[in-house]
C-alpha cells in the first residue's frame, strides 16, 4: 500500500509525528543524565522507575478512553497536555528559573499524556486500514519513529548542553502545533465515539467498568501469552541501552578503522548508529520479506535469532565482530516490527482495540523495569554469563510464542470462530 493511497488520517499523522519525535529525541537521551546531576544517579533511577509507573497505569486508561471517547479526541488532548508539560519544563530550565523538581514533574506528565496518545493511534491505523496492508503501514510508522532516534539526538548531541530551554521550547511548539493540526484536520474513527454512542456515567461505574474490560483480555490466553513471550524477549533488546554499551566501555580495546581510532567508549556509538541507519532503511523491506511466511515463522524465528546474538555479543570483544552481531540482532528487531501491530489489531475485537494496544504496551514498560536486572547480573556473574541468561529468556520467549499459535489453531478450529475471539 503506497503512502499516497493512505487515508488522509494516515498523511497527516506520518508528517506531524516525525517532526514531534524528532524534537523529543533532541533531549530524552540526556534526561537521565540531567536527573542524576540533580538528584544523585540512586534517587534519579528511583524516581524514573516511577514515572515509568504512572505510564504503565495511565497507558491502560488511555486504551479504554480511546474506545470509549474517540481517537481524536484522545490524541488532541494529549498533544495539547504534552505541549503544556514541556512548555513548564523549558521554564523550569530556563536561564531565569533552575528547578530540576518541577522538571521532573513536567516530565512525568509528558510521559502520562504520551501513554494517553499511544493507544489511540494504533488502534487508529487499524480503524482506516485493510488487515492485508495493516504490516507496512505499522512497518512505515515504525521505520519513521527510528529516523527520529537517529536524527534527534545528533541534533540534539550539539545543541543540549548550552540550549536545553531553548530544545524544550521547541519540543513544546511541535506539540501544540501538532494538536492544532490533528484537531483541523482528523476524522474520528472510533466506532462509538462516530456514532455519537459514547458511555456515560459516574467514575466509579468507569472504573469498575474499565476493570470488567481488561479482566476479559487478560482471560484471553492467546494475548496473555503474547504479552509474557514479548516481556521476555523485551530483556534482550532493551539492553541495547543498558548492557552493551557497559560491555564494549569495558571490553573493546582501542583499534584503527579506516583512519578512525575507536576505542571502547566509542565503539558504542558506531553500534547505535548501524542499528539505527539499518531500520531506517530496511523496515519495509523486512516486513515485506516475512510476508512470505507465517506469523509463527517471524515471532519465533525473531526470538531465536535475539537469543543467538545475545550468545554472540559475549563471543566478541572486536569492531568488526561486534558490528557483525549488530547486524543479526537489528535483523531481529525487524522481522516483527510491523507485524506486532498487525497481529493485535486481529486478535482485538473492533470496540476494544484501544484497550489492547494499551495492554500489549505492557511488553515494553514491564520489559523496561525488568531490564536493569543485567548490569546486577553482570556483576554477580560476569558478561558471558549473563548474556547466556539473556539468550536462554529470549529462547523461553520463542517458546511462548509457538505455544500461542498453538493456541490460535485450536481457536481457528471451532464452529463459528474469528481470530478475535
Amino acid at each position: 500500500m503506497r503512502i499516497r493511497d493512505w487515508d488522509r488520517n494516515l498523511k497527516v499523522r506520518l508528517f506531524g509525528e516525525a517532526l514531534m519525535n524528532t524534537t523529543f529525541w533532541m533531549f530524552f537521551p540526556f534526561i537521565s543524565i540531567y536527573f542524576a546531576d540533580a538528584f544523585g544517579k540512586e534517587t534519579a533511577g528511583l524516581l524514573l522507575i516511577v514515572s515509568q509507573l504512572f505510564s504503565v497505569i495511565t497507558n491502560l486508561m488511555g486504551g479504554y478512553c480511546a474506545d470509549v471517547f474517540g481517537r481524536k479526541r484522545m490524541m488532541v488532548l494529549s498533544a495539547y497536555g504534552q505541549g503544556a508539560a514541556f512548555f513548564v519544563f523549558a521554564l523550569a530550565s530556563s536561564p531565569w528559573w533552575s528547578s530540576p523538581f518541577v522538571g521532573f514533574l513536567s516530565f512525568t506528565l509528558a510521559g502520562i499524556c504520551g501513554s494517553f496518545y499511544w493507544p489511540a493511534s494504533q488502534a487508529m491505523v487499524s480503524d482506516v486500514v485493510p488487515e492485508k496492508d495493516r504490516s507496512d503501514v505499522f512497518a512505515v510508522f515504525y521505520t519513521s519513529i527510528n529516523i527520529s532516534v537517529v536524527i534527534g539526538p545528533t541534533i540534539g548531541g550539539l545543541f543540549y548542553a548550552e540550549h536545553r530551554f531553548a530544545l524544550l521550547l521547541l519540543a513544546a511548539c511541535s506539540c501544540f502545533a501538532m494538536a492544532t493540526l490533528l484537531s483541523k484536520t482528523l476524522r474520528e474513527t472510533a466506532p462509538l465515539a462516530a456514532a455519537g454512542q459514547q458511555r456515560r456515567g459516574t467514575w466509579q461505574s468507569f472504573l469498575r467498568t474499565q476493570f470488567k474490560q481488561y479482566a476479559i483480555i487478560v482471560r484471553d490466553r492467546v494475548f496473555f501469552l503474547f504479552i509474557v513471550a514479548g516481556v521476555l524477549v523485551a530483556q534482550t533488546f532493551t539492553q541495547l541501552d543498558l548492557l552493551i554499551p557497559v560491555y564494549t566501555k569495558e571490553t573493546v580495546e582501542a583499534e584503527t578503522l579506516a583512519g578512525w581510532t575507536i576505542d571502547g567508549a566509542s565503539a558504542f556509538s558506531w553500534l547505535i548508529a548501524e542499528n539505527g541507519l539499518l531500520v531506517a532503511l530496511c523496515t519495509v523491506a523486512v516486513t515485506r520479506w516475512m510476508s512470505r511466511y507465517s506469523e509463527r515463522q517471524a515471532f519465533v524465528g525473531s526470538s531465536v535469532l535475539y537469543g543467538i546474538s545475545m550468545w554472540l555479543f559475549s563471543q566478541t570483544s572486536s569492531l568488526l565482530g561486534l558490528i557483525a552481531v549488530m547486524a543479526l540482532f537489528t535483523l531481529a528487531e525487524l522481522m516483527t516490527a510491523g507485524l506486532q501491530q498487525s497481529f493485535i489489531s486481529r486478535l482485538a475485537p473492533e470496540a476494544m482495540r484501544g484497550q489492547y494496544f494499551a495492554a500489549a504496551s505492557l511488553r515494553f514498560t514491564i520489559g523496561r523495569m525488568l531490564a536493569p536486572l543485567s548490569l546486577a547480573a553482570a556483576e554477580w556473574i560476569g558478561y558471558a554469563w549473563t548474556f547466556v541468561v539473556l539468550g536462554m529468556l529470549a529462547l523461553g520467549s520463542a517458546a511462548l510464542y509457538a505455544w500461542m499459535f498453538q493456541q490460535v489453531g485450536r481457536r481457528m478450529e471451532r464452529p463459528n470462530a474469528s481470530f478475535s475471539r
